[in-house]
């Protein structure tokens, strides 16, 4: 699915209503922005990060130790 949109005032972006709806964007939910290949790439992050980092470890966590490992596993796994 593509849809236009316009970079605004202070470069802002405003995702269409459809892609929002398609993926279940939410206000104030984390995306990971990276370029690839000269194309800007916008990842959804998981809105509960800390149930994830639990269903990864197998355990509860903790940030000092789980910290490093937790945030390489999430930006790999960022909108699968």
């Amino acid at each position: 699915m593509s849809e236009e949109s316009v970079i605004g005032r202070r470069y802002t972006l405003v995702i269409p209503k459809t892609i929002r709806e398609e993926l279940t964007l939410k206000e104030g939910q984390r995306v990971l922005i990276h370029v690839e290949e000269g194309k800007i790439i916008i990842e959804p992050l998981p809105r509960n990060p800390y149930k994830v980092l639990e269903e990864v470890i197998g355990e509860p966590y903790e940030e000092e130790r789980d910290e490093p490992e937790a945030e390489r596993w999430l930006k790999s796994h960022a909108g699968r």
